[in-house]
């Protein structure tokens, strides 16, 4: 492996909440020095003044669409996405077709990541076969083959106990359940969040209580099993609360929020662009300022992208026919920066805990830290770069996204796997 010398960077490490000004020498895959003024002669050097030198970025909640949905998305192109957007390790969710409920289709999906060569993949398996809610999948052999975790992302179980006997499986082999929550029969045909929006749209709501009422249950379910849970894409205010009272009890409990969520409100929506439709629904002023203070206290742990890619046929049929979903990963930092560390929510540290070394502790990976010795999964991130996001511009397929023209703040000027450069602006 060749030397890769990363010079004049502002060196940001969540491991121990430090920022400091110096170079970054890469040796074997691995940050071998940091210190001011590396005198090094490398093969590759890396000129990161005015910029964050951090870890990599880990999200927990992608969606690459492979195998089955090829035209949405591939490894590949979501890998290319990922990397375009500083993310050096994606969690892939398992609602895919076929779904991931067997250790052969976990097997697939590594193998295709491996032989990209660019972020890494940790694939989840499904919780039930076919997400269909009727029969646990073989999660021990899932386990075997790598998954980080479980999951029947894109629905809840509805049957409690057998969500239950899946908590308890995933407490003897300690990997946390990812819990999509949504109480479908409370759904009733919703597309946007249950608002004055909704009138002014024309269009059928989604209450809180869809998302809280599961939030609730998998938490006394977790207390119960003893299992680690985590919160995907938490929306509301009422989960932030839950939240609050779960950690101030000791439940083994984490949750994520999503750009999306903290940005934008139903209010936001201009008319039927189903671009903004995802699921959970954007909601209103009151919970994202719930969302943001979460953030902030440290009562969410983990910011993710939901990337969920499709097609513009798909996205251009409307709010009532379109499937949800809107692309993340590209977007994401440039939406933090701006809308969380520029406001004063997060300090550039904290950006760094919520997308790197927090996703890095809940899944158990050697990560999330920049610090000799330490894997070198690292992203060269100027924080004063400003542009108007322009989706012909993504690596994904995925072109959907509500942010088209915004202005923001932030850039990945380049991305480390390993100790190699897969990106450079």
């Amino acid at each position: 492996m060749m030397l890769l010398l990363i010079k004049n960077g502002t060196v940001i490490n969540p491991g121990d909440k430090t920022q400091k000004e110096a170079d970054v020498l890469v040796e074997n895959g691995a940050v071998k020095k940091i210190a001011p003024n590396l005198s090094v002669k490398a093969e590759r050097v890396i000129d990161a003044a005015g910029c964050y030198v951090m870890p990599g970025f880990i999200d927990m909640h992608v969606h690459l669409r492979d195998p089955g949905m090829e035209q949405k998305e591939t490894v590949e192109t979501g890998l290319r996405a990922a990397v375009h957007g500083g993310f050096t390790t994606v969690v892939a969710m398992p609602n895919t077709k076929p779904v991931v409920d067997n250790p052969d289709v976990v097997r697939y999906v590594h193998n295709k990541a491996q032989d990209v060569g660019l972020a890494h993949v940790l694939q989840a398996g499904s919780i039930t076969k076919g997400e269909r809610g009727e029969e646990l999948s073989d999660i021990e052999g899932m386990v075997e083959a790598g998954i980080p975790g479980i999951s029947e992302d894109g629905r809840s179980v509805m049957d409690a106990r057998l969500c239950r006997e899946a908590m308890a499986i995933a407490a003897k082999y300690d990997i946390p359940i990812f819990a999509h929550c949504e109480d479908i029969h409370l759904v009733d045909g919703g597309v946007v969040n249950q608002d004055g929006n909704a009138k002014r749209l024309g269009l059928k709501g989604i209450s809180n209580s869809v998302e809280d009422v599961i939030a609730a249950r998998d938490m006394i379910l977790a207390r119960e099993t003893g299992a680690a849970l985590h919160l995907c894409h938490c929306s509301t205010k009422g989960s932030v609360q839950m939240m609050k009272f779960a950690k101030e009890t000791g439940l083994r409990v984490t949750a994520e929020a999503c750009p999306h969520h903290f940005t934008l409100t139903s209010s936001d929506i201009p008319g039927d662009d189903a671009n903004y439709k995802m699921n959970p629904p954007l909601r209103t002023q009151e919970d994202v300022d719930a969302l943001k203070a979460g953030l902030r206290d440290g009562i969410i742990d983990v910011i993710a992208t939901d990337h969920a890619p499709h097609t513009a046929i798909e996205k251009g049929e409307g709010f009532r026919r379109a499937p949800f979903g809107i692309t993340g990963l590209e977007t994401a930092a440039a939406l933090v920066m701006t809308e969380l560390v520029g406001n004063g929510f997060l300090t550039a540290v904290q950006m760094a805990e919520k997308m790197s070394y927090n996703p890095a502790r809940i899944l158990g990976l050697d990560k999330g830290v920049v610090e000799e010795g330490k894997p070198a999964d690292l992203v060269v991130f100027d924080p004063n770069r400003e542009y108007a996001i322009d989706p012909a511009d993504f690596y994904s397929k995925g072109k959907n996204t509500p942010f088209a023209g915004r202005r923001v703040r932030g850039a990945v000027m380049a991305t480390v796997v390993d100790g190699r450069v897969v990106y450079e602006r």
